[in-house]
């Protein structure tokens, strides 16, 4: 079924074609409808097509190493999925499912050899647009690869939030301590010296009330320092756990590949055995 040029002024890629440019390209693609839990390819399928969301859902998948399907993609309107294997004409890495009922543009290399043999300034046109998409995605990498988790964390946090970690922080100290202590000292002291005439004597009854209320206060604001800095511990441990399973893998592919080297010497060691038993077998007369 043809496709309808105004579809795809809004696909990114396409966005800086002209009109004849866009009518070129749309007669050669095809306007493909998928049922809800159909399968539009999956993982080892021949990378023939590319397709284009413009309505409906699709949950693009892979396998890892634990034989888990995870999601990989969700595309959103007029955004690509399976385009590198289209490209590169390699098998399919991943599988795609319209989790409804979907209507994606079925797009192929020929479809844009096609648009570049009678518009080769389209070929500018889509590579400006992936410049833009690969400058923006460094500067990703390089924001994400500079910054520490835990200072994203921070720039989370509410006022109130610094504020409880402060007390937190000086409630556990030794300035608090020597601190708290002067000022118990100081006031006990003024009081007895008073006798009659304080305003707090013995058993200073005025300061336990002022201890019981600021234990109270206190109290829940150290909790809350606590509850973050849990937070934090579990993301150190989940990075961590991700370090220690990417190791794991490249160990065990590690592991493959030496297994894979020594059957090979393994291989070669009987040929050669063969060889030279085959040549001790030759009657050297003949």
């Amino acid at each position: 079924m043809p496709c309808d040029p105004i579809e795809l002024k809004h696909v990114p890629l396409f966005a800086l074609l002209d009109d004849d440019e866009i009518a070129v390209l749309a007669a050669q693609v095809d306007l493909k409808t998928f049922a809800a839990r159909q399968r539009i390819y999956k993982m080892g399928d021949p990378g023939m097509h590319a397709y284009i969301l413009l309505s409906g859902n699709v949950q693009v998948t892979t396998v890892d190493d634990d034989h888990q399907e995870v999601v990989v993609d969700q595309p959103g309107h007029g955004q690509f999925f399976g385009f590198a294997s289209m490209l590169e004409q390699t098998p399919h890495q991943t599988s795609a499912l319209a989790t409804e009922k979907t209507s994606c543009v079925e797009i192929s290399r020929d479809d844009i050899a096609i648009l570049l043999q009678r518009k080769p300034m389209a070929g500018m046109d889509m590579l400006t647009v992936l410049g833009h998409q690969f400058h923006a995605s460094q500067q990703l990498v390089r924001i994400r690869a500079t910054r520490n988790p835990n200072d994203i964390i921070e720039e989370k946090y509410t006022f109130g939030e610094h504020i409880a970690d402060a007390v937190a922080s000086f409630g556990g100290s030794w300035s608090f301590i020597i601190t708290f202590g002067v000022i118990l000292i100081v006031y006990t002291c003024i009081n007895i010296f008073l006798r009659s005439k304080a305003w707090d004597p013995y058993p200073f009854i005025l300061l336990n009330l002022f201890l019981s209320m600021l234990a109270a206060i206190q109290a829940p604001v150290i909790m809350m320092s606590q509850n973050r800095q849990d937070k934090k511990d579990r993301l150190r441990s989940e990075l961590d756990f991700d370090v220690n399973r990417r190791a794991e893998s490249e160990i065990q592919n590690l592991s493959r590949k030496l297994n894979l080297v020594t059957d090979k010497l393994g291989d070669l060691d009987d040929l050669l055995r063969e060889h030279i038993t085959h040549k001790g077998d030759v009657n050297p007369s003949i």
